[in-house]
């Protein structure tokens, strides 16, 4: 389908067209992922405005909506829900690797702030591990949605791929889209944050003194396939998905909601 802009936004995208295991597509329209509402122009504003979004969760921690408030258009209402996540909140997880001395870190501390630089599937898996029911609260909005009013849910955190990436991966696999279609659009993210979006980031993390390694640049900046891969093997591993959102509080007739409104 052809690709949405908001301008402002690097890695906006509406998740319809994707291929459904039994046979057609997911419906344009009902779930939406970005990186951060930071820095809409007044056209992204607009923009924005005439999509269906209705409700909009922000996966960023308080510290990140402080730094970064969203823009959002005042033409007409929008839900704003905060599920923070602490992990794939990039500044604060270069800070914990270098600790929390003010002094220039010395050639131990970088080394052993490198050597802890976990792989992005370990940060999806602990994400998984006590987010149940977030994810399962991003389900019920979904299912609550409908055509008359605007009323789709966008789902975003700074850049739109670790945080968001698990989320939409999730959601996509409960309205039963076809697993090589939900990992090449979590993989998407990588070409969409090149450039300046990732030169950017790089630049911040690299003025903390910290080296980037190829490990690094993955983590702030990546999205190989294997990574989600990995993540959503966890989740077939402890049940699959509605066993997963269940866990968190879903019920079956939510469920059954957010499958209809994906199908349609």
């Amino acid at each position: 389908m052809p690709k949405l802009q908001v301008e402002g936004c690097y890695n906006f995208r509406d998740t319809g067209g994707l291929p459904l295991r039994d046979g057609g597509v997911t419906r344009p329209g009902i779930l939406y992922r970005s990186d951060a509402l930071t820095n809409l122009t007044p056209t992204g504003l607009d923009e924005l405005a005439h999509t269906a979004v209705g409700v909009i969760v922000d996966f960023r921690t308080p510290q990140e909506r402080e730094a970064g408030p969203d823009r959002v258009p005042d033409s007409r209402p929008f839900k704003m829900v905060e599920l923070p996540f602490l992990e794939g909140a990039m500044a604060d997880m270069t800070k914990q690797f270098m600790g929390s001395s003010s002094a220039p870190p010395t050639p131990e501390m970088l080394s052993q702030a490198m050597s802890s630089i976990p792989p992005l599937s370990d940060l999806y898996i602990q994400i998984l591990q006590h987010g149940a029911s977030e994810f399962a609260q991003v389900a019920r909005l979904i299912a609550a949605s409908s055509d008359t009013t605007p009323s789709a849910v966008l789902v975003h955190c700074t850049a739109g791929k670790d945080r968001t990436g698990v989320a939409t991966a999730l959601m996509l696999e409960a309205a039963g889209a076809e697993r090589r279609a939900i990992v090449a659009d979590y993989a998407s993210s990588q070409q969409n944050l090149s450039g300046p979006w990732a030169d950017g980031m790089l630049h911040m993390v690299s003025s903390m003194g910290v080296p980037l390694t190829p490990a690094l640049k993955t983590l702030v900046t990546g999205t190989p396939r294997e990574e989600i891969e990995k993540a959503l093997d966890w989740v077939d591993a402890h049940g699959g998905i509605t066993a997963y959102l269940r866990s968190g509080g879903l019920t079956d007739d939510e469920l059954a909601g957010l499958r209809t409104r994906f199908v349609g």
